[in-house]
C-alpha cells in the first residue's frame, strides 16, 4: 500500500479519490483503504521523502549525471515541473540524486537544485552530463560544476530533427541518425553525420540545421569509455534511464 500511494499521485489521482482507485487495484475488501489510513500513509511517505532531500553526499561520487525536466499529470500550475537528477557510480551503481519541483525548467530552478546538492557535500563534478536542449540547466551546470563536460540526449535530438522532415522520410532519416550514435568509433560516426546532412540539407535544411547546431555535443560520449571506470554504452548518448519515471515529455 505505501508504494501505490506515490504511484497515484504521478498518474494525477486525488486524495479524494484514493480510496476508489484503491479499491480498484487491490480490491474493496482489502484492509487499509481508510480515509486515516491513507492519510497516514500519505504523512509517512511526505516525511520520508523530506529526509532524502536532506540527506548527506558527501560521500558520494558521480562519473555521469541524466537530467531533465518531467511533466506528470500531477495537479499543479501549468509551469510547474519535476527536475530529476540520476548518477552513475564509478562502479556503476545506477542511483536517484534529486528530484524536485521546478519553475519550467528554469536556470534559476536548475540552479538551486544542483547548488542544494554542492551544499549537501556533492563537490565533486562528474564527469559527464546527459540532457536535451533546455538551455536552463545547461547554463546552471556551468555555474555550478563547471568541470562537466556535454551530451546531447540522441533521443530528444532525434525528434526534433524528425520533426522537421515528412513523415514519408521519418523512417528512413531515423535509421540514418541511429547509424550516426550507434557507430564503433569517432570517424564512423562522423561519416555518417556528414551523410545525413548532405542527403537532407538541400530540401530540409531546418532539420539539418537542428542536426548541426549541436555537433560537439553529440559525440561527447565517445571519448569517456576509455577515461572512466565504468562503460554504459547507449545510456550515456540517451536520457533513457529517466523514462522509469513514465511520464518524460519529448521537448
Amino acid at each position: 500500500m505505501e508504494q501505490l500511494i506515490p504511484w497515484l499521485y504521478l498518474k494525477g489521482v486525488s486524495t479524494g479519490d484514493f480510496s476508489d482507485a484503491l479499491a480498484a487495484l487491490v480490491g474493496k475488501d482489502a484492509p487499509g483503504l481508510s480515509a486515516p489510513t491513507i492519510s497516514r500513509l500519505k504523512a509517512v511517505w511526505q516525511q520520508e521523502f523530506q529526509q532524502w532531500q536532506k540527506r548527506s553526499l558527501s560521500e558520494k561520487r558521480y562519473v555521469y549525471f541524466w537530467a531533465d525536466g518531467i511533466y506528470c499529470n500531477v495537479r499543479m500550475d501549468d509551469k510547474q515541473c519535476l527536475l530529476v537528477i540520476m548518477g552513475a557510480t564509478a562502479d556503476g551503481v545506477k542511483e536517484l540524486v534529486a528530484i524536485e519541483g521546478g519553475f519550467r525548467e528554469s536556470e534559476l530552478s536548475w540552479k538551486q537544485l544542483l547548488l542544494d546538492l554542492k551544499s549537501r557535500g556533492l563537490t565533486t563534478a562528474p564527469q559527464l552530463a546527459i540532457g536535451d536542449g533546455a538551455l536552463g540547466f545547461w547554463k546552471a551546470l556551468s555555474k555550478v560544476y563547471d568541470g562537466t563536460r556535454w551530451q546531447r540526449c540522441w533521443v530528444h535530438k532525434t525528434a526534433n530533427v524528425l520533426n522537421s522532415l515528412p513523415k514519408s522520410l521519418q523512417f528512413k532519416a531515423k535509421f540514418k541518425l541511429h547509424q550516426i550514435w550507434q557507430a564503433a568509433n569517432q570517424h564512423e560516426a562522423q561519416h555518417h553525420f556528414n551523410d545525413f546532412v548532405n542527403t537532407y540539407e538541400a530540401k530540409y535544411p531546418k532539420a539539418t540545421q537542428c542536426l548541426t547546431k549541436d555537433r560537439d555535443t553529440l559525440f561527447t560520449f565517445m571519448i569517456f569509455p576509455l577515461n572512466t571506470g565504468v562503460t554504459f554504452g547507449q545510456r550515456i548518448r540517451l536520457n533513457r534511464p529517466l523514462r522509469r519515471f513514465g511520464c518524460e515529455q519529448i521537448k
